[in-house]
């Protein structure tokens, strides 16, 4: 017995150092992550004569920086242009998403796997490929200057397709045949079944969509040259184009734009958690 002692002590070392050192990576990739973050909400609180200053902590924050940039430009207009945009996309997105997905994973009907090859392929396609084209087309639509120019281009979305597709994939079938010996039809099956069974993976979704369209730009600068249709992104780009010196300004704004998406992440936490855990995205 003895012999074996020096053997698992040595073992148990090695897990120990593995472990060690895995914690010092996480530990630097945590601080690599934090740090910009950190330095943006530390030189929202300083002023102009401080913003380039290499002290992290200002000597003395002052709330002035907020004030001007929710005063002095029209920035609650740019923020609820993003949040309805954002909003409206996300609802109409995964409504039609989770639809497709369905019809994708359940029903059966020729060139089913032609058009989800077809669906996957434009995920090879980026936007400023095809943002051309897309601009002549919503321009002979009339959507310029318009909110649906900003929402209609942006509801379709490969990913989510694909990503409810394969979640769907992997639901029993027994549930299904249940509900059809209930009497249950398509519709009934999608709305009464399958969408209650998809509160995670739409959770995640919509932390996606939300996110994606929150910080959306360069479609918003093209579509968009009325002020009052502006996004919070190109607010902040006309603002640092106009105050081009005060970082001061240009970092209290990006801290507001970041509480929302904070705000969210905190109330689907354990959704995306779960819907992590359940669709195999690891």
């Amino acid at each position: 017995m003895n012999r074996h002692r020096p053997t698992r002590y040595f073992a148990r070392s090695q897990v120990t150092l593995v472990r060690a050192v895995w914690m010092v990576v996480a530990a630097i990739l945590a601080a690599m992550t934090v740090f910009p973050l950190f330095w943006m909400v530390s030189i929202a609180f300083k002023t102009s004569s401080e913003a380039f200053s290499p002290n992290l902590v200002p000597a003395a924050p002052t709330w002035e920086n907020f004030s001007y940039v929710l005063t002095g430009v029209p920035f609650l207009r740019y923020m609820f242009n993003s949040l309805f945009v954002s909003a409206t996309v996300t609802i109409v997105a995964l409504f039609f998403h989770s639809m497709a997905g369905y019809a994708l994973a359940r029903l059966r009907f020729p060139g089913r796997e032609m058009i989800f090859l077809a669906i996957f392929s434009t995920l090879l396609v980026s936007l400023p490929v095809i943002i051309v084209p897309l601009f002549i087309i919503v321009k002979a639509m009339g959507m310029l200057n318009s909110y649906a120019g900003l929402i209609v281009p942006a509801i379709f979305n490969a990913f989510g397709i694909f990503l409810l597709r394969q979640y769907y994939l992997s639901l029993p079938r027994e549930i299904e045949e249940a509900a059809v010996i209930d009497g249950a039809g398509y519709w009934r099956i999608y709305w009464s079944v399958i969408l209650p069974l998809s509160r995670p993976i739409l959770s995640a979704l919509t932390i996606l969509f939300f996110l994606a369209n929150w910080n959306a730009f360069l479609w918003p600068l093209t579509i968009v040259s009325d002020p009052d249709l502006w996004v919070v992104q190109v607010g902040i780009a006309n603002f640092k184009g106009q105050y081009s010196a005060s970082w001061n300004y240009i970092m209290a704004a990006s801290a507001i734009v970041a509480v929302p998406m904070l705000v969210l992440f905190v109330i689907f936490q354990r959704q995306i958690m779960d819907s992590i855990k359940t669709s195999g995205l690891k």
